[in-house]
């Protein structure tokens, strides 16, 4: 997939920099050079935007609040000279966090995350559309290779930093995907998130102990924020 981006930063040296490397990798078309966040907000509202290389310290409004501030918000990959910055940004659900001054080694490796995740997002909503009644199967790319999951076959969901885990019962699936995106595609009613890190098939529980819920061997805790939800559902 073509992937269009824009740069929003203002300092002209880092722009030329990110501008000369998205130059050099064929799936990005870089569509606007920003050097303010009113000027990138003008630019995804008249624009389809798939990706941001953001930086957070700017005047007037960070690039965390111009994020913040987007109805719909794009892939993000932050760029910025304060690493103090990282937990903040990572929270946002951003696709990775470089940090200047950036090599070009390392903004290749970051724009190969991107297209991952946005391809395995695009395929997501393709097979389970959001205003239509959810298939039997969803599609995961892997690696190298796209692999047809089965819903009924998912055990669980594990977040693990910039992937998640999928457990099935033919094995287990590594995907560059956030907890959220993956929440989005699962249908409610054969899914739910018990935990931060945890999503889970309801028809696999085979017991719940102690705020734990164990299936095929494995207890997963059940967190705070989710525990009410959880039990509602399960009296109901």
């Amino acid at each position: 997939m073509t992937i269009r981006c824009i740069i929003v930063d203002d300092e002209p040296l880092a722009t030329d920099i990110l501008e000369a490397y998205v130059s050099k990798i064929a799936f990005l078309e870089l569509v606007q050079i920003c050097a303010n966040a009113f000027e990138a907000l003008d630019c995804v509202k008249k624009n389809t935007i798939d990706l941001i290389f953001l930086d957070i310290n700017m005047p007037d409004l960070s690039g965390i609040e111009f994020l913040n501030a987007l109805p719909q918000k794009p892939a993000v990959i932050f760029t910025t000279a304060y690493a103090d910055y990282a937990i903040e940004g990572f929270n946002l659900d951003a696709v990775d966090y470089l940090l200047k001054p950036i090599s070009f080694d390392r903004f290749l490796k970051a724009a190969n995350k991107a297209e991952s995740f946005l391809v395995s997002k695009q395929l997501g909503k393709e097979v389970v559309g959001f205003d239509e009644a959810p298939t039997e199967y969803l599609f995961v790319k892997t690696e190298y290779k796209i692999v047809k999951v089965n819903l009924k076959d998912i055990w669980y969901v594990e977040g693990l930093k910039d992937y998640i885990k999928i457990v099935t019962s033919g094995g287990q699936l590594l995907t560059l995907q956030s907890m959220k995106n993956m929440l989005e595609t699962l249908p409610d009613v054969q899914f739910m998130r018990v935990h931060k890190s945890y999503i889970v098939a309801m028809a696999y529980i085979e017991t719940i102990e102690r705020n734990k819920i164990k299936i095929q061997d494995k207890w997963i805790p059940i967190g705070t924020t989710y525990r009410d939800q959880f039990y509602k559902r399960i009296e109901r």
